[in-house]
């Protein structure tokens, strides 16, 4: 593999390539030669076939037509029904990326416009659907992509020179190790991390949010972990207790690649961002700074589901459909030539939910499964669907009779979508009255990153996505929150609504603060609709706790009664139950020989790990922190 490119260069005719680079595992030519762009006899076709790797011929920069002379080209070439709405100019890579409201009108019949673009300016035109929901962070995290475009060129390039120049480190003997660094037997921090005689990959880097600061972060200090010696980080999906750690690395001096689904990225940029600003309203310094998540943006590379990558010289994945959240994923490593293979779940929901397919089941091959257990307990298996919407309807209707208003702590991420869809849905049948449902948190930007991949979730609510008159999360009912004097108008108002606000587990953010003043009337209610850490405000709410303090300044403190109802809904979870927890196990294909508990509380990780082993014989482990597993 160390000589691939010069072997592609002899399959080419020689003054007819002018550069070659690695774009992570694919290879792109560049010619200056147009004739050759354009009618190059099927040679590239030909290489790709003995080479079996995805390689692409692109126009070098200096023959690209310059950025406002190509840009009007485009607009007078794509017709104004398809609604372009930003031309995004990705210089080093002759790459321009258009967003349009209707992509089919911008592609043309059998992408014939997309030929006449290439044809008229000599830039690459990728089509991207423009998302419903305006969001400026979200357009500004893209941005980031194209600003340093010099530089990301070199760095996939890097990427590509550590795939394929061969092994770095001397092979004694073929192993496979996984260390936990965090998430063993516990819920949060997840971070696993993965050796292989020649590569070091993190399966994800999260924080605990509801833990104090010595037990909030993996364990980075492990005898084994370099950040020097670091080769990749693959990104499950995009919560905090995944991802909420990943800009330190880059803090720290990593330059390598983070590997997700471009809205894993996306929401992740979100979320840890809103962790800074949070650390910083509750008084506390950042761990990490905003320069810091704009660097994970630029060294992410986002795949698709079932897209198979190599990101070392030993290590393959493929990610599959978790169904958890939005572009969550389950992680395939195929190590070696067949040495083993590893399913890390991630978080993952074995069950339809409103707005995503449930968890893959069928992989190539499969020795060992890493499996999360937030609800793996014997008692946690959860009520039908059904059930669950017509105690959350009811709950809310009493609620409402008595002129009370009902808050419902959401992560931002997934739960609040899944909410947001169940009450539109309710008031659209008519099983509950329309009344105003304020969207309060980072749940508005995320939502539009929700509406900018349809593809990612089920086909019901792609098709209304698709019909900008019945997108779901364009309904008036929703009303967004923009400031902390929206916010106490709504709270002087006293009239009957819906909040939703982040955070789920009501560590901070808006929702606490709702909560402060709404929690001393009966006549409101929380919902608690998300999984609630031990030490969160939300799982003391759960046990029954009716005076809360909360620190006021320094030596100051107030007390909170808790007079409001508070109803906890475990079937709207985005984890799977128990008994899909068993499922997922039972019915994967193949059926792992070893299965790893981690993601889970300890005596629910015990409970799952005794169950497994006792209906399938598989041999099964619960490994604590700083356990280090040896898989081969």
């Amino acid at each position: 593999m160390s000589n691939i490119i010069k072997e592609i260069l002899k399959h080419l005719p020689e003054d007819k390539i002018c550069d070659v680079v690695f774009e992570g595992a694919n290879i792109v030519l560049y010619t200056k030669d147009r004739e050759f762009l354009f009618d190059n006899g099927y040679v590239i076709k030909e290489v790709v076939d003995i080479f079996k790797k995805r390689i692409e011929l692109r126009p070098d920069p200096s023959i690209t037509v310059p950025h406002e002379n190509a840009e009007k080209i485009i607009k007078t070439i794509i017709p104004e029904e398809a609604g372009v709405t930003q031309i995004l100019f990705d210089k080093d890579r002759s790459r321009v990326i258009i967003e349009a409201e209707k992509p089919g009108l911008a592609i043309g019949k059998q992408g014939s416009l997309l030929r006449d673009i290439k044809m008229q300016t000599f830039w690459v035109p990728h089509i991207r659907r423009s998302p419903p929901i305006r969001s400026k962070l979200l357009e500004n995290i893209r941005s980031v992509l194209y600003q340093k475009s010099e530089y990301r060129r070199k760095f996939l390039d890097k990427v590509g020179h550590r795939i394929y120049d061969g092994w770095i480190r001397e092979k004694k003997h073929e192993w496979v190790r996984v260390t936990y660094l965090g998430s063993g037997r516990h819920v949060g921090r997840s971070c696993i991390f993965l050796q292989t005689p020649e590569s070091r990959v993190l399966l994800d880097c999260g924080v605990d949010v509801a833990a104090n600061d010595q037990e909030a972060y993996p364990f980075l200090d492990a005898p084994e972990f370099d950040i020097q010696q670091l080769d990749a980080v693959i990104l499950s999906h995009a919560h905090l207790d995944h991802c909420g750690l990943i800009p330190y690395l880059y803090k720290f001096g990593y330059k390598g690649p983070v590997y997700c689904t471009a809205p894993t990225r996306d929401v992740a940029a979100l979320l840890t961002l809103d962790f800074i600003k949070i650390m910083k309203s509750d008084g506390r310094d950042p761990i990490y700074e905003t320069d810091d998540v704009k660097e994970m943006v630029m060294h992410t590379i986002p795949l698709g589901y079932e897209e198979v990558t190599d990101v070392t010289p030993d290590v393959r994945i493929t990610l599959y459909n978790a169904g958890h959240n939005l572009g969550s994923s389950m992680v395939h490593l195929h190590i070696g030539n067949g040495l083993h293979n590893i399913l890390y779940t991630g978080d993952m929901k074995f069950g339809r939910t409103n707005l995503l397919d449930p968890a893959v089941i069928d992989f190539p091959r499969l020795e060992t499964l890493m499996i999360e257990s937030t609800y793996g307990g014997k008692d946690n298996d959860q009520p039908p669907r059904e059930e669950v919407e017509a105690v959350f309807v009811t709950k809310i209707k009493e609620t409402l009779e008595r002129r009370g208003r009902v808050l419902i702590p959401v992560l931002g991420v997934g739960r609040a979508q899944e909410i947001m869809m169940i009450l539109e849905s309710l008031i659209k049948r008519g099983d509950l009255e329309k009344m105003p449902i304020y969207i309060d948190g980072m749940v508005w930007d995320v939502t539009a990153i929700h509406s900018a991949y349809p593809e990612f979730l089920n086909s019901n609510v792609r098709k209304l996505i698709f019909h900008k008159n019945e997108n779901p999360f364009l309904s008036d009912v929703f009303k967004e929150v923009g400031s902390q004097k929206e916010r106490m108008q709504i709270l002087e108002e006293k009239g009957p609504c819906v909040i939703l606000a982040t955070s789920g587990m009501m560590t901070g953010g808006p929702c606490v603060e709702y909560f402060k003043e709404l929690a001393q009337s009966k006549r409101n209610t929380l919902i608690i609709v998300s999984y609630q850490s031990e030490g969160t405000l939300g799982r003391r709410l759960q046990r029954g706790d009716k005076e809360i303090i909360f620190p006021k300044g320094p030596n100051k403190s107030e007390v909170v009664n808790v007079e409001m109802e508070i109803v906890t809904l475990e079937g709207l979870s985005g984890h799977s139950s128990r008994k899909q927890l068993m499922a997922f196990v039972h019915k994967c294909e193949p059926r792992p020989k070893r299965v790893l508990i981690n993601h889970g509380e300890v005596s629910r990780c015990l409970d799952f790990a005794s169950s497994i082993h006792k209906s399938t014989g598989i041999e099964t482990s619960c490994p604590r922190n700083l356990d280090a597993v040896r898989l081969k």
